[in-house]
């Protein structure tokens, strides 16, 4: 009964929100298409993904996801959680399978395949609670650099994929670099309004653009009614599959489940945030269920997440809203909007990637001032005994060691572009740390028979 009685909760939270904020939760709802357009679109022309499909199934969960998010493990529903825009959607939490599979033209099956793979592994580590594990040993400056690196490489990623190549204005009158240096102002202008529409009306004016584009083409078609027809598809699990499933699988357990529950923290730190566990289960069970029919390899993301936090979400009723617009969008129309889509203004998608991807780097600014590892238990001063928590103090040699980790961890991710490699680098600065701590309190013992830490080089 608590359970259904937190739905019912949740729906009033959902419904105050949307009355209250209309135009800031479509905005929101709105917030990733400028990662997840450009992925989608192209997988699609290539025929490595259904399009119709991947709208329908992650528009469906985005639904679900919108109206409860159920922790199995603790058989109740996360209080406040919707209060977390979690998105599913394949932006750069599927990067690994999407690259691999734009890069060699991957058949579908394939790539169902992997999506499969990376699925299976996760489930594996949620149910075994081996997640949980792995999340108590990562220490908070890893998890703050790998928050940090996915936002400067959404940051390179809107420079390098989408505003570089932009065409001159004589060339492309409708899409170049006036319109970005425009839509950067009027970002700029409106970053002190956090709930300000800016996403509704870049994606209002970039479909503007984009019909009048497609209505002078003499190559591409205006969408029309084409009714979704699924089909059931067999993955391939080949060699080259399960290799790309295992790749992507640092990038899913850190980015897409890990990461996700930490910045839902720090976004929303006064509510719930959703377990590593429920996440991960949440991740498999999307990806189990569509990759037999050709959908979107998906997962949870922190720079999605980031992203309709940044333009305006703070309800459940961002993604329902969203989910909504795409499973009307993948029934109707289907496949015939892949023209459209194609001729959606890069420039005005480059800043909306631009914008999210600073949106999440800014959780490093809390790495040694409000981060979950900085509170400690306490008892009230007013005497009641009541167990609260006060931030510790931290001195400046122990924010510079944080600070350094989170750098290198950093440093990894943008040198490598792999979040394993910016895990580990990280991990190992953070415990050499400790080692030297170790070390050093070992010594002092030797030599004065106390086990107070002094330096080492202290005669």
């Amino acid at each position: 009964m608590a359970f259904f009685s937190n739905i019912k909760r949740f729906h009033r939270n959902n419904v105050a929100t949307i009355r209250s904020s209309p135009l800031a939760e479509v905005s929101g709802a709105l917030g990733d298409l400028g990662t997840l357009l450009p992925l989608m679109i192209t997988l699609a022309v290539n025929g490595s993904i259904s399009l119709s499909t991947t709208l329908v199934l992650s528009g469906f969960f985005n639904v679900v996801t919108g109206v409860v998010v159920w922790d199995p493990f603790t058989c109740a529903a996360h209080e406040g959680i919707l209060r977390h825009p979690i998105i599913y959607c394949a932006t750069r939490r599927a990067v690994a399978i999407a690259a691999a599979a734009i890069a060699s033209h991957t058949s579908q099956r394939e790539t169902m395949a992997a999506g499969s793979v990376t699925a299976g592994l996760v489930l594996l580590l949620s149910i075994t609670g081996l997640i949980r594990l792995v999340t108590r040993v990562i220490p908070i400056p890893v998890i703050k650099g790998i928050q940090f690196g996915a936002g400067l490489s959404l940051v390179i990623s809107a420079g390098s994929s989408l505003l570089q190549k932009l065409n001159p204005v004589w060339q492309q009158p409708l899409d170049n670099h006036v319109w970005a240096l425009a839509a950067f102002l009027f970002l700029i202008l409106t970053q002190r309004r956090t709930r300000f529409p800016f996403a509704l009306i870049m994606f209002v004016i970039g479909l503007a653009i984009a019909l009048v584009r497609v209505a002078v083409s003499r190559e591409m078609n205006m969408p029309r009614v084409h009714i979704w027809n699924p089909y059931f598809i067999l993955p391939n699990w080949s060699s080259d599959a399960i290799g790309m499933g295992i790749a992507q699988l640092p990038l899913t357990t850190l980015n897409s489940v890990i990461a996700v529950s930490a910045l839902a923290s720090d976004l929303l730190p006064n509510l719930p945030s959703p377990s590593v566990t429920a996440v991960g289960i949440s991740v498999a069970a999307m990806n189990l269920s569509g990759c037999w029919f050709g959908a979107m390899p998906v997962c949870h993301g922190s720079g999605g997440l980031a992203a309709q936090y940044r333009f305006g979400a703070r309800s459940g009723a961002s993604v329902i809203l969203l989910g909504a617009f795409k499973v009307v969008l993948g029934v109707v129309f289907g496949e015939s909007l892949l023209d459209l889509l194609q001729t959606f203004p890069r420039s005005l998608l480059g800043i909306m990637v631009l914008a999210s991807g600073l949106e999440l780097a800014r959780v490093g600014q809390s790495l040694n001032h409000g981060a979950s590892d900085l509170w400690e238990a306490s008892l009230e001063e007013d005497g009641s005994g009541r167990v609260g928590k006060r931030h510790r103090t931290v001195s400046d040699e122990e924010r510079a060691r944080r600070w350094n980790v989170m750098l290198i961890t950093t440093a990894g991710i943008l040198a490598f572009k792999n979040d394993a490699v910016g895990f580990i680098a990280g991990t190992l600065c953070h415990y050499a740390y400790q080692f030297t701590d170790w070390a050093e309190a070992k010594l002092h013992a030797h030599r004065y028979g106390s086990s107070e830490r002094t330096p080492l080089l202290q005669p």
